[in-house]
């Protein structure tokens, strides 16, 4: 079977959103990844995609213009952290955020139009944390949620599967499809950390209920237990949705050395669930695979566990990866309001 080199997306313009002063969201986050990607060993293996500016209405379909004008007018002031105490602005913002949101359908394109199957949009500032009417958690733009909507008016899909394996909730990206079923967003996350959200009781509201599922998970929790869940949950509600594609909200800050959290991912773990998305890729939706980098905060495990992704993504021949059995993961399932709307 034929294999075509996926997409893998990077620009150096995404360093342009930076302050002096610090901030673990900095463009080192991703500066030697970029070097790295760049070496010829690594650069025969993947296409290279730049990124354009996303259209002011494809940001308006999730975003308020109320939100917007705020972007332009916070990010003229000398405070850059006078919108939000985590979310600094300024004059690079829009510009960084927008370039990096276009990035997301410029690959959404590459994928619908010219039959790439994988996708790896490297990008900052991270965007699931943005809600339709405001931004926080180092995020200003959702370029995940304006990358589903995109596909929906662009190309008409109807059942979009949104992944996210980052260790913070993603109130952004439940908040803009808490009503909707054509989008099914299933996050995985460590309980009782920022923002504070993603109860397993948050489930959707009207024609959306059922279609927003939140599994929030104790602290020390490694890749035996996310292996089990994501393999269990995903495996179920991928075929059941039957999903058109698989968009990946890819954080890396649940990595036993970034300081973000105390879950206790490991490097390879990256490379496992990317070959597990690619399974269910392969199975219901053409191969359509598209992920977005969020959070990751440690550049060492960050870069070795994005480049552990993208060998992956880069194989040919994807594996069925087995779960083994966890009780502790098993407990996190019990009662789990999912029961109610999926069949495990």
């Amino acid at each position: 079977m034929k294999f075509d080199k996926p997409g893998i997306l990077f620009d150096n313009r995404f360093f342009d959103h930076a302050i002096s002063g610090h901030s673990v969201e900095n463009s080192d986050r991703l500066r030697h990844l970029y070097m790295h990607l760049e070496k010829p060993e690594w650069a025969c293996r993947y296409k290279r995609i730049l990124p354009r500016e996303a259209e002011m209405s494809d940001i308006l379909a999730v975003h308020s213009s109320f939100y917007i004008d705020q972007i332009r007018e916070y990010a003229l002031k000398d405070d850059p952290y006078a919108y939000d105490n985590d979310t600094y602005l300024m004059d690079q913002t829009f510009y960084t955020a927008r370039l990096a949101a276009g990035g997301c359908l410029e690959l959404a394109d590459q994928i619908m139009k010219s039959g790439m199957d994988y996708g790896f949009a490297i990008i900052r500032p991270p965007g699931h944390h943005a809600e339709p009417g405001r931004g926080m958690g180092f995020c200003v733009l959702n370029h995940i949620a304006i990358t589903a909507q995109y596909l929906r008016k662009h190309y008409g899909l109807q059942r979009i599967l949104i992944v996210d394996f980052d260790v913070h909730h993603c109130n952004g990206t439940q908040a803009a499809f808490y009503d909707s079923k054509n989008v099914l967003v299933f996050s995985i996350h460590q309980d009782r950390i920022f923002p504070f959200t993603g109860s397993a009781n948050e489930v959707g509201i009207d024609e959306g209920k059922g279609y927003t599922i939140n599994l929030p998970v104790p602290s020390q929790f490694g890749d035996t237990e996310y292996r089990y869940l994501l393999g269990r949950v995903v495996n179920t509600l991928a075929e059941q949705y039957l999903p058109q594609i698989i968009l990946v909200s890819a954080g890396y800050d649940a990595h036993k050395d970034d300081s973000m959290s105390n879950t206790l991912l490991t490097t390879e773990w990256f490379g496992l669930v990317t070959e597990m998305l690619k399974t269910l890729a392969a199975d219901y939706c053409d191969n359509r695979l598209l992920l977005v980098l969020e959070g990751g905060y440690n550049p060492e495990s960050l870069e070795s566990s994005v480049l552990r992704t993208v060998d992956v993504l880069c194989s040919p021949a994807g594996v069925r990866v087995g779960i083994a059995p966890s009780s502790r993961a098993e407990a996190v399932l019990d009662g789990h309001p999912l029961h109610h709307f999926w069949t495990l």
